[in-house]
């Protein structure tokens, strides 16, 4: 427990000095998903289709990249699975999902497995040794209290020191009995940090408890520019993970040199938009500017 606060504490004493995450000098990079108004990930946009607004002043976009294309930043994985006792009769099929999910990602160079129950476990995987970290996912049995925030957290703050493109999938049911961070504090984490978190939430609460596990989870995601999946049984989880690969192989980022030059550490608001109004964009809604001393 005192390790989860330690870690919260250690973020936000560094979350002024990140950018979303950096490709050349200076340039502030967001991963951007768009869509139809069917929910389709739309291709084939170009960097002339995208405005960037920091804190309502045009910004000029200086990189753009296709998710699939070959000039788009390395990425790292995250899966965090959740191996509490609430997982025990939906264990079996979660794991070979996330199995499948791993096998059809082989761009990703590498991946930080997090399993948890009360305690959180985490390990990072180079891709060759994808097939170690198969076998620590169909190893992993179900037991114990559920410390979801705990592990966001702990996963956030080993992300920190990569660079590149950060995509967390998490597997869970959503609900938290066990953390030392509360949910104020995983969001404030999240906004903090560079990372795109997808949720695949199969929740077995009825009625108001139901509703409110969806929330929780959908503000998990969405503070980060992501998205949260509810399939309504076991045997629609690879399609939910079908549609989050589609998300993160479809993904634009578009970078741009801000033309703010203070560094107080504030928080920046930006809004990606696009000139044409039958899609929409999802994307983080901002970021921490540079800090330093004095100024």
């Amino acid at each position: 427990m005192k390790a989860a606060v330690a870690v919260l504490a250690g973020f936000v004493a560094v979350a002024p000095d990140q950018r979303v995450f950096r490709t050349g000098v200076d340039l502030t990079t967001f991963a951007v998903t768009v869509t139809d108004r069917k929910g389709n990930v739309v291709a084939g946009l170009t960097k002339d289709d995208f405005e960037v607004l920091e804190d309502g002043k045009a910004q000029s976009v200086e990189f753009f990249a296709p998710g699939d294309g070959g000039s788009a930043p390395p990425m790292h994985l995250g899966l965090l699975v959740d191996a509490s006792g609430s997982m025990q009769q939906d264990m079996k099929l979660a794991q070979g999902a996330a199995i499948k999910f791993v096998n059809r990602l082989p761009a990703a160079e590498d991946v930080t497995l997090v399993d948890f129950d009360a305690q959180v476990r985490v390990t990072r995987y180079p891709q060759r040794d994808f097939p170690r970290l198969v076998e620590r996912i169909r190893q992993r049995k179900p037991d114990g209290f559920t410390a979801l925030y705990d592990a966001l957290g702990t996963y956030l703050d080993g992300a920190d020191s990569q660079h590149g493109r950060k995509v967390l999938v998490m597997y869970t049911d959503g609900d938290d009995t066990r953390s030392a961070l509360s949910l104020s504090d995983t969001l404030t984490l999240l906004k903090a940090s560079d990372v795109t978190v997808y949720a695949i939430g199969l929740i077995d609460n009825a009625g108001s408890a139901r509703q409110q596990l969806q929330m929780t989870l959908r503000q998990l995601v969405e503070t980060t520019g992501g998205q949260a999946f509810f399939p309504t049984a076991m045997k629609d989880v690879d399609s939910a993970y079908d549609r989050v690969l589609a998300e993160v192989q479809g993904q634009y980022h578009v970078g741009y040199q801000s033309t703010n030059r203070v560094t107080d550490g504030a928080w920046r608001k930006v809004d990606i938009k696009l000139k044409r109004s039958d899609l929409r964009v999802r994307a983080r809604k901002g970021y921490y500017g540079p800090y330093r001393p004095g100024s």
